[in-house]
């Protein structure tokens, strides 16, 4: 059984403006975070600091700061760009969510991560996520053949 992604949803501004937020909360925390553990080592664990709530390191600012670029400037660009993103995006984050609290009590926490750092990256990653599946754009003829298709009987 194939997925079925509504094209040119009504509420598909929406959903790309909740992901511009959610890249946009990625990039300035990169910033911010980039800023204040500069002259830290790269991958430390003893000097983290706590930035907008989360803890980090400048790898992890610097992972947030691209990542956040990525999704921010997908979801200006629009059109199916945003769409292929906020995928990838929803599936990294949440995979990045379950590394991270798999080994957040042990010598492989690089990246520094507390309890709160992985629940903002599942909340993210529900974000963008969720916004994949209703931010897909087509013709008007693709979207009929899409809505016919959706609500056609079903034969078994």
């Amino acid at each position: 059984m194939a997925a079925h992604f509504p094209i040119n949803h009504h509420l598909r501004p929406l959903y790309r403006l909740l992901s511009a937020l959610a890249g946009l909360y990625m990039l300035v925390f990169g910033v911010v975070g980039f800023v204040q553990t500069s002259g830290a080592e790269f991958f430390t664990r003893d000097e983290a600091e706590w930035v907008l709530g989360l803890r980090t390191n400048p790898a992890f600012s610097l992972l947030s700061l691209v990542a956040g670029v990525v999704v921010l400037g997908a979801n200006l660009i629009g059109r199916n760009v945003a769409h292929h993103i906020n995928q990838l995006a929803g599936v990294v984050l949440t995979v990045v969510g379950m590394f991270s609290l798999a080994v957040m009590q042990t010598e492989a926490n690089v990246l520094a991560f507390s309890m709160v750092n992985v629940i903002v990256t599942f909340i993210l990653a529900a974000v963008t996520g969720i916004a994949s599946l209703y931010d897909r754009v087509g013709s008007l003829t693709a979207a009929r053949a899409e809505e016919a298709h959706r609500h056609s009987a079903r034969v078994a």
